[in-house]
């Protein structure tokens, strides 16, 4: 599937910002399940400095900084996707061989999985994560089936509301009140299974929706999503793979789904994040459409090209 994102962000200060330093992770991933054809990045007023980097775990980042007073900032990231059905893992161990794997063991071999298996910023460890991850974890059971049931009972037992929680809700606090929306439900089953000694991580990205019967798509009306992936180690510790899941809509992500940045949880890859100087107010106006295009795609000559004149 070949799939057209258009992420529109923009702020507006009262009064206006001094100075600003933003770090945006709004580039696409190249997986094996997905291809990134063109990406380009728009940002007005142009930045004083740009630079583009890969973090600790793959994800392109964009570091910019604006030296002049500015009322506004727009950030308009444009990618064109060619997306796969992922594949499913060979081996489905039992969910006890995969904590015993992550169990610390003098002179074992590293596995960079390792790190989604301990707390981070946004989940924390606690009992109530492990208490409520339990029930789908029985004796023997298969860790795609446990992870699979754990994602099932988040989706049946929490409403997803809007402006029910908060950035910065803890993901106690959304467990405890049964709702959210998709990063809290992420959050919730990504701390669920670490709890059990599981290695999870919390993925950013987009989701191809579509609108209702005889009406056109909106622009602008989707939203980024977020979801959960779970480390499957080959039996014979061979090696594994990552498989994604989506509790928000009981679902494995499949070709309809863009993986944007894979992290931790959210505070390791949220599209923008920034330090201003100045502004003591300010709104913000998020808009994101994604939709499928027909092949055969040319990308834009000047693709690479991030002067925000030329972005569309």
């Amino acid at each position: 599937m070949l799939l057209h994102v258009v992420h529109e962000t923009r702020y507006e200060y009262t009064p206006p910002v001094e100075t600003a330093q933003h770090m945006a992770h709004l580039k696409p991933l190249d997986l094996p399940t997905q291809s990134l054809r063109s990406f380009r990045l728009g940002i007005d007023p142009v930045p004083a400095q740009q630079t583009e980097t890969l973090d600790v775990y793959g994800n392109s980042r964009t570091f910019f900084s604006l030296q002049a007073a500015h009322e506004t900032l727009a950030v308009v990231a444009e990618s064109v996707v060619s997306t796969l059905p992922p594949a499913l893992p060979v081996d489905n161990p039992p969910w006890e061989q995969v904590r015993e794997h992550f169990r610390y063991h003098a002179g074992a071999a590293w596995n960079a999985a390792a790190e989604f298996a301990f707390p981070s910023p946004y989940v924390p460890r606690h009992d109530d994560f492990l208490a409520y991850a339990r029930p789908s974890f029985g004796a023997g059971v298969p860790l795609l089936l446990g992870a699979r049931h754990l994602m099932e009972r988040i989706h049946a037992e929490f409403t997803y509301e809007s402006e029910s929680t908060q950035v910065s809700t803890p993901a106690r606090e959304a467990l405890a009140q049964r709702k959210g929306v998709c990063q809290d439900f992420a959050h919730i089953m990504i701390a669920c299974l670490r709890a059990l000694g599981l290695p999870a991580r919390y993925v950013s990205g987009y989701l191809l929706t579509n609108p209702p019967p005889g009406q056109p798509r909106l622009v602008g009306s989707d939203a980024s999503h977020a979801w959960v992936s779970v480390y499957v180690p080959a039996e014979d510790g061979s090696g594994g793979m990552w498989c994604d899941l989506d509790p928000t809509n009981n679902r494995a992500p499949g070709e309809d789904y863009v993986s944007l940045a894979m992290g931790r949880d959210y505070s390791d890859v949220s599209p923008m994040r920034g330090v201003i100087h100045g502004g003591r107010r300010h709104t913000l106006q998020v808009a994101v459409t994604v939709e499928p295009l027909a092949e055969p795609y040319a990308a834009p000559a000047n693709n690479d090209d991030q002067h925000p004149e030329e972005a569309a």
